[in-house]
């Protein structure tokens, strides 16, 4: 892994596995990242400059790495954070929307809840998960909040692996490259 540009100064700590969760994959451990309390503040500080002056009413984060981010960024920010979850984590009479996508080693089903007291139509959301590989994730969010109306407004990410993608939209705390 080669790092082409970090708003973080310092040693990050990040390690890789090969093989991981399959043959050919690199997984990407950014649990260094949360255990060092003054990196974990440097990114949420991040991201939350980046959101600070959009109008946003949810932040919403994919399950489950997602959810360490946004959460921390969603109470710094004073916002409700949309959890979205892995298709049966959620009772049915809650699920306002599924979604199927492709992840670079098979198919995989995410849910968006069902707001409280508050419908997807017209709110503004910002989207924050920790990696940025394919892009088919954070996709797949979009397109069931278009679907229900509501309007992405900005998306970020800690790492974003530059040479599986061309998403110039993307906010990023730190662009990788995989050295194979």
């Amino acid at each position: 892994m080669k790092i082409l540009k970090s708003e973080i100064k310092g040693d990050l700590g990040i390690r890789t596995q090969n093989d991981y969760p399959i043959k050919g994959i690199e997984f990407i451990d950014i649990t260094p990242l949360i255990m060092d309390r003054k990196t974990f503040k440097k990114i949420t500080n991040a991201f939350c400059k980046q959101i600070k002056d959009k109008e946003v009413d949810y932040i919403i984060a994919p399950e489950a790495r997602g959810f360490l981010f946004g959460t921390a960024v969603a109470t710094k920010l004073n916002l409700g954070l949309i959890p979205v979850r892995k298709k049966g984590k959620i009772p049915p009479t809650c699920v306002c929307k599924t979604v199927s996508f492709e992840k670079e080693y098979g198919e995989d089903f995410l849910e968006l809840p069902i707001l409280v007291n508050d419908d997807y139509k017209n709110k503004n959301f910002y989207i924050i998960d920790d990696i940025y590989a394919t892009g088919n994730t954070m996709k797949a969010i979009k397109d069931a909040i278009k679907d229900l109306k509501g309007n992405v407004v900005g998306e970020g990410v800690v790492i974003n692996i530059k040479e599986l993608n061309n998403n110039k939209n993307l906010y990023s705390i730190i662009d990788i490259n995989e050295e194979h």
